[in-house]
């Protein structure tokens, strides 16, 4: 495959032929430069999932709860916010290593789920998702009958 590119920084041509030589196997690198340019961030997520319900963790410190927003919608879950960069005093900042700006994480959620008993909580600098399965998706326990007990089955 041949790869183009008009940038004519050494570095930059480095990230994107990384982003595009990796993007197939974990996703689209977000760099720390193209992040504070393009003025969005994506903060760590992690989704578990138990029989009966899926957890959504999203680490989003220094952020109070109404600069947060959840939504699910069409079996999309969405979580979307903004981190403002507070400049205090007349300081002046050597390097700011932080990440501000507005982020959108959105996940597909399979049709199993319960979209009117997800519930969120926010603390600590997580948000806690909670997304309850639907009583028929949850799995079922089976016996198996063995012996004198066992009826036949017709087919």
């Amino acid at each position: 495959m041949t790869f183009i590119t008009r940038s004519t920084n050494p570095l930059n041509d480095f990230r994107t032929l990384q982003a595009r030589f990796f993007e197939p196997f974990f996703g689209r690198f977000n760099f720390v430069e193209d992040e504070s340019k393009s003025g969005t961030w994506a903060p760590a997520v992690d989704v578990a999932e138990e029989k009966d319900k899926i957890f959504v963790r999203v680490e989003v410190p220094g952020m109070k709860e109404s600069d947060l927003k959840v939504s699910f919608e069409d079996g999309l879950l969405t979580v979307s916010g903004e981190r403002q960069f507070e400049k205090k005093d007349d300081r002046n900042y050597h390097r700011i290593e932080r990440t501000y700006g507005t982020f959108t994480r959105t996940f597909s959620l399979p049709r199993t789920v319960d979209a009117n008993a997800i519930a969120a909580q926010y603390r600590d600098g997580i948000l806690e998702i909670e997304i309850p399965k639907l009583e028929e998706a949850k799995p079922k326990q089976i016996q198996i009958n063995v012996g004198a007990n066992a009826k036949a089955i017709e087919s």
